[in-house]
């Protein structure tokens, strides 16, 4: 079945749901880390959906491709972010943050697989 919206894609759907989880996560990050860590953490997520949707937008396969690494990158600086605030103490082990690492780790599998796809299409299309 192909995919007619990014809305619909998977990958686009889990990136949503950890933007939901990271911003109530940050919640409780102390206000003097507003313009500093917590803000980096909350543009990482951001970009995660962001860079997916950007690149469901491109016409060239390498093009999207290259917004899907975008994401997987922007994913593991997001999860750099959190593993900061925890040595800081600033985040405790707590469910809500097992949960948000748990889709970082589920949705990296997913670009992943992405990547790789896109890639296989654009390689089937040159032969």
């Amino acid at each position: 079945m192909e995919v007619r919206s990014f809305e619909n894609l998977e990958v686009c759907q889990i990136g949503r749901e950890l933007v939901t989880q990271v911003y109530m996560l940050t919640v409780s990050l102390p206000q003097s880390e507003t313009f500093g860590l917590t803000a980096q953490i909350k543009k990482a997520a951001f970009s995660v959906p962001a860079n997916i949707a950007e690149g469901f937008g491109r016409y060239h396969y390498l093009d999207k491709a290259k917004f899907y690494l975008n994401a997987r990158g922007s994913l593991y600086e997001l999860k750099s972010h959190l593993l900061i605030a925890q040595e800081l103490k600033y985040l405790t082990e707590s469910q809500s943050v097992s949960d948000v690492f748990a889709l970082i780790d589920t949705l990296s599998v997913k670009l992943n697989n992405l990547i790789a796809t896109t890639r296989k299409l654009k390689n089937k299309k040159s032969q």
